[in-house]
């Protein structure tokens, strides 16, 4: 069968620039190109945020609300990203068990 006759798609990888996926992302929030938009209640609080903001070398704009409403959603986001959790790894076949029996690990707790 030529190829003249393939009526399917040609490539199966999906190209995910079409669909809004944006894998190779340039602009992170907290950079000059898209900095935080906060909103504070005082000049006060602003300037405890510009401290925060320096020390983890982030940008954003701030806004004083005459309310009395913060909105420090970003920012917190942010700050509070969760970390990469590291586990020990279990020991491997044919090495002294954990549990200090004095015998491999396949024949103590492995089972």
């Amino acid at each position: 069968m030529s190829k003249l006759f393939f009526k399917g798609r040609i490539d199966a990888r999906e190209d995910h620039r079409r669909f809004g996926y944006n894998t190779k992302r340039q602009n992170k929030p907290g950079t000059l190109s898209s900095p935080l938009s906060l909103t504070v209640s005082s000049l006060a609080r602003q300037a405890e945020l510009e401290l925060i903001l320096q020390q983890h070398s982030l940008h954003g704009t701030f806004h004083v609300s005459d309310d009395g409403e913060e909105n420090l959603t970003e920012l917190s986001a942010i700050l509070n990203k969760p970390k990469t959790q590291i586990v020990a790894s279990t020991p491997n076949r044919n090495d002294p068990c954990l549990c200090a029996s004095g015998k491999k690990y396949k024949k103590c707790c492995g089972q």
